[in-house]
């Protein structure tokens, strides 16, 4: 074997790590390839230098790559006028592949990538390289040019948001399925009372149709307000929904024809639905593919 092909071979060992960690610092699947796109390229351009420890120099090529990405995207989000959600993962609820399998093990929870966004890029890379992936405080300080004292308080501050922001999800996917097709059948059916019955009291219901008018729309909350907005505008979609997981946890996809038309996850806690994230941004569904 050849020196490119040795380097390119220890790379792809790196590549599922990488993805992981650029997705949870972007919300994009698509970004996120970019950003192990560009570890790769750069590493090629290093050629033969010696590194000693390869996982960790791609790692922090990816995390600064990633939070030059998320800069520039927050700086052009100030004309986003809709509820921003990330890029979702969706596989099948039936028997999945390996390929499929390694896919739902890069996502994470729609509610927490909601929140992740929130932060400030420093902060975000600060908790997701150290909280998710244990990378010390002395390596994540020159990333974002501070001290190591100062990378932990970046750490601690998003810690506490993600705690006081983030809902604890139903662990158990049957149970968290058989709470979504409850709300399926109520939707269906035009039932108010019953949607009531699944909703919690303070449910937020974000819809993110791609950021402009005259689609965009501020988040919808408490549970008379969520129940008449899905039985004013989704009981008919709810009719075309396929089930699915969405990143790791139950939820489905709008198929009026043969494309989708949109995802929906739900954070379930107590019996109850507390989150409700549609996707419809074209641009974000452009990975999801129905069998």
């Amino acid at each position: 074997m050849n020196e490119p092909d040795q380097l390119a071979e220890e790379f792809e060992r790196h590549r599922a790590r990488l993805r992981s960690v650029a997705y949870r610092m972007l919300g994009s699947m698509n970004e996120a390839e970019d950003a192990v796109q560009e570890s790769w390229l750069r590493l090629h351009r290093a050629g033969g230098d010696p590194v000693v420890n390869l996982g960790g120099w791609l790692t922090t090529v990816v995390a600064r790559v990633s939070l030059d990405m998320l800069r520039a995207r927050r700086a052009r989000r100030e004309e986003f006028v809709d509820s921003w959600l990330p890029e979702p993962i969706v596989v099948d609820v039936g028997e999945r592949d390996p390929e499929e399998e390694a896919v739902l093990a890069d996502s994470v929870g729609l509610a927490l990538l909601v929140v992740l966004d929130m932060l400030a890029p420093s902060e975000r890379l600060a908790f997701v390289l150290h909280d998710m992936f244990g990378v010390s405080f002395d390596e994540i300080a020159p990333i974002v040019d501070r001290s190591p004292a100062a990378a932990r308080q970046l750490a601690s501050r998003a810690r506490r948001r993600v705690r006081g922001a983030t809902p604890v999800s139903e662990p158990d996917l049957r149970r968290q399925r058989e709470v979504v097709e409850a709300f399926l059948a109520a939707s269906r059916a035009g039932d108010f009372d019953a949607l009531l019955a699944v909703l919690d009291p303070e449910v937020v219901f974000r819809i993110d149709a791609g950021g402009v008018a005259p689609r965009a729309r501020p988040p919808v909350v408490g549970a008379e307000s969520v129940a008449r907005q899905v039985l004013a505008r989704g009981a008919r979609l709810a009719g075309f929904a396929r089930p699915a997981i969405v990143n790791g946890s139950a939820g489905f996809v709008i198929v009026p024809v043969d494309r989708p038309f949109a995802v929906v996850g739900f954070t379930v806690a107590g019996g109850r639905i507390v989150e409700i994230d549609l996707i419809a941004d074209p641009e974000k569904l452009r990975r999801v593919v129905v069998s």
